[in-house]
């Protein structure tokens, strides 16, 4: 059986919070670039709230996955101006990446 895509995952902004990196980080592990897994306006489509999709980050598939879970459920959320929408990100708050997840 086909299974067709229940929400779309779009990388839509990468940050870098270099103060907090030069603050906390050891030298070795200091970065100077913007997280390399993904790139901004990068769509990701999810059959099942259960299933990762191809090339995506096991740590942000972890961070927003209880927000994916959500939308495709029918979740809805007051204060955003479009129903079955959020934002989400991932919790490297060296690196963080933020995603749109639109229930289709």
């Amino acid at each position: 059986m086909i299974q067709h895509p229940k929400c779309k995952i779009t990388v839509i902004k990468r940050s870098l919070n270099q103060d907090v990196i030069d603050d906390y980080m050891k030298e070795e592990m200091k970065s100077h670039s913007l997280c390399a897994k993904f790139k901004e306006g990068e769509e990701f489509f999810v059959s099942s709230e259960f299933d990762m999709p191809d090339n995506f980050c096991h740590w942000a598939w972890a961070d927003i996955r209880k927000d994916i879970m959500a939308i495709i459920n029918g979740a809805q959320f007051p204060w955003f101006a479009k129903n079955g929408l959020t934002i989400s990100g991932c919790t490297d708050w060296f690196k963080p990446v933020l995603f749109k997840i639109e229930k289709l």
